[in-house]
């Protein structure tokens, strides 16, 4: 069984972007990214309603990387700290050498390239550092920006649940992409 250890966090460079730790400095991008109903559209979590709420986000994200059981990284620009957006590995299987990708990004810098930048050096990662076997991705079927990322990245979609999901009084489809290391 494959074991995780974020421990140094591993930061992560690509051509322009620079995949870090997300802290406390963050709390106000972070706070945009999951109060915006845009960028939350397709993510079936409650909004954050305040900085508190984002405090309590980042301190969810931190515990995951301290107890080894997931990892997301802020995504900057590599000349400004400032967060765009969130990368990570979530529900992460060691046991079936898996894990899901997932991100978001600020609504001003969609159509830049820059999340297919961070999931192709992600891939990478989770293949040569974690030791994976496949990487998944679960989306909303209508989510096709996010479709055409996957696709881009070499992802295969695997299925189409539908109404897997109940969230806000209705049941959601989901679509899970998958890439295998071969």
């Amino acid at each position: 069984m494959l074991e995780f250890n974020f421990h140094p966090f591993p930061v992560i460079e690509t051509e322009r972007l620079l995949l870090r730790r997300i802290t406390n400095d963050d709390v106000n991008e972070v706070f945009e990214l999951r109060s915006n109903p845009e960028t939350m559209k397709f993510i079936p979590r409650p909004l954050v309603k305040d900085n508190e709420d984002a405090l309590a986000h980042i301190a969810m994200i931190d515990d995951k990387i301290e107890t080894n059981v997931g990892v997301n990284w802020g995504i900057t620009l590599k000349d400004n700290p400032k967060l765009l957006g969130i990368i990570g590995f979530y529900r992460m299987q060691p046991e079936n050498y898996r894990a899901e990708i997932g991100y978001m990004l600020s609504p001003d810098f969609h159509g830049k390239g820059i999340i297919p930048e961070a999931v192709n050096r992600l891939i990478r990662y989770g293949f040569d550092d974690l030791k994976l076997h496949s990487i998944e991705a679960v989306i909303d079927p209508e989510n096709f920006a996010s479709e055409k990322v996957l696709e881009k990245c070499g992802f295969v979609k695997e299925a189409h649940l539908r109404e897997a999901e109940f969230w806000e009084g209705k049941f959601l489809d989901k679509v899970i992409y998958s890439l295998l290391n071969n």
